[in-house]
């Protein structure tokens, strides 16, 4: 049973993780054609955070989205196992928006206080503070909703 739930646990962290880094792509995309801003050097930026070998590379921008999609199927392992462990200790569930949230928005702070600076103090100044706040709480928001819809569906067949 515990397997079961290991099984079911990563596929609802890895789904919650896509959709977590496709509403980040979306939002910065969306921020660019609002702004004019270049999107561009944001896929770079992580390529060159992670190997600056290729930041270069014409192929980088793509290389960046999929590692950035590769990272936040992580970040979304992880949540979706932090939520079901605090769930199971505590014996309720806290809402998985105020979990996801708080969690992102340390990892936020984390990663452009923290690591970035450096790693790549460059990527830093890409986008403003603000708009990586909005990128990194929508990567939380949606992946609540993911874990929170998993949630449901379990109690009504639980229920049934």
């Amino acid at each position: 049973m515990k397997s079961l739930n290991a099984v079911r646990t990563s596929g609802i962290g890895a789904l919650a993780g896509l959709a977590g880094g496709l509403a980040e792509i979306g939002w910065v995309i969306l921020y660019g054609a609002v702004t004019g801003a270049p999107t561009e050097p944001v896929a770079r930026g992580v390529v060159g955070s992670l190997l600056p070998a290729f930041a270069a590379s014409s192929w980088s921008p793509s290389l960046g989205i999929v590692i950035h999609l590769v990272l936040a199927v992580l970040l979304g392992l992880g949540l979706a196992f932090a939520f079901r462990f605090i769930s199971s200790r505590f014996g309720a569930a806290p809402s998985e928006f105020g979990f996801a949230i708080i969690v992102l928005a340390a990892v936020w702070a984390g990663n452009f206080f923290l690591v970035l600076p450096l790693l790549n103090p460059a990527y830093v100044h890409l986008l403003p503070l603000g708009v990586t706040l909005v990128s990194k709480l929508l990567f939380g928001v949606t992946a609540a909703a993911v874990l929170r819809a998993d949630r449901a569906q379990r109690e009504r067949k639980a229920a049934a």
